[in-house]
């Protein structure tokens, strides 16, 4: 069995959305799926500062954190970022950061990624973001498996460097059909990958 971790940063719950249908269509692609969120960084003035934050982070504090086992254990990782400056968040980062001692095993390579990410506006940086994350990916070792256009359900939701969502001037804009398909066609695409590379 493929074994697909999800492994994701949420501020405010919209990627938490999109990793938590990550992880049901992996499971539903015949995968064993663990989904990790990263741990907050951030002051607790700040999360206090944003309600939308402040009531994510609560209702989110005792799900399981990700280690870097979970990547170490994955034969496929999905993972998940807003987009911060049209980069990496920081909390996802510090995360990845974390895994030189894997990196320097040899633990992380040969492995199928791709990600995912979420901005409030629609050229809010959400290519560049995943672009740098994939940069990580790459002194991993490991195989970027994007989504590209190898399907047509990508010409609707329209990109190929993984999935994204704008969530609009007011940060809630929900996740609709055009991206629950492509996170599926994500999931399935990459623990199909996986599969063949493990076969």
């Amino acid at each position: 069995m493929t074994k697909l971790s999800v492994i994701y940063y949420s501020s405010t719950g919209t990627l938490h959305a999109m990793a938590k249908r990550l992880a049901e269509a992996g499971e539903k692609a015949g995968a064993e799926v663990r989904l990790r969120q990263v741990p907050e960084l951030a002051p607790a003035e700040a999360i206090a500062s944003n309600a939308a934050w402040s009531q994510h982070f609560d209702s989110t504090k005792n799900e399981p954190k990700a280690t870097a086992d979970d990547v170490v254990w994955a034969d496929a990782v999905l993972f998940g970022t807003p987009t911060r400056y049209g980069n990496v968040a920081s909390q996802l980062k510090q995360f990845l950061d974390t895994l030189g001692p894997q990196w320097a095993q040899g633990l992380l390579v040969d492995k199928v990624y791709a990600g995912f990410t979420a901005s409030m506006t629609a050229h809010g940086g959400q290519e560049s973001t995943l672009l740098a994350l994939y940069n990580t990916v790459h002194h991993f070792g490991g195989l970027v498996v994007a989504p590209g256009y190898t399907d047509p359900l990508k010409f609707v939701d329209g990109n190929p460097y993984g999935v994204s969502h704008v969530t609009g001037g007011n940060n809630d804009a929900p996740l609709g059909d055009a991206q629950f398909a492509a996170l599926d066609h994500m999931a399935q695409r990459v623990v199909k990958i996986a599969g063949k590379l493990n076969a």
